[in-house]
């Protein structure tokens, strides 16, 4: 299984950016990865992934202020994140997957997560 470390979180003023990364324990290239979010309170949001082909998605709640890339020689995935809101403060964790179609063999395995906190 493959372990999955996040960095670059922190306490960041509205409008201003900041870049997660994703650092993976083994080979990422067959695999989908993704960020996810968790605010207090609230349920698990589905931010951005990207598929091994390279092909994103994003939540519309993002959509033209995050970038999400890969660099499976490096083992790494990171999320650009610019024009952040206070709404965006939450715990966002880095995961990954199989790209199978039935869920129970996806094989998700996930990272412990890093807070990103965005300040009025």
């Amino acid at each position: 299984q493959v372990r999955l470390v996040e960095s670059g979180g922190g306490l960041v003023q509205a409008g201003e950016s900041l870049r997660l990364s994703c650092a993976a324990s083994g080979s990422i290239n067959s695999h989908s990865m993704g960020w996810y979010r968790q605010g207090l309170g609230k349920g698990v949001e589905r931010v951005a992934d990207i598929t091994a082909g390279g092909s994103p998605y994003y939540a519309r709640s993002v959509e033209g202020r995050f970038t999400i890339s890969r660099d499976n020689a490096a083992r790494m995935v990171y999320l650009q994140m610019n024009s952040l809101k206070p709404e965006d403060t939450a715990m966002y964790y880095c995961s990954g997957w199989r790209e199978e179609n039935n869920p129970i063999d996806r094989d998700q395995y996930w990272g412990l997560g890093i807070q990103v906190t965005v300040s009025p």
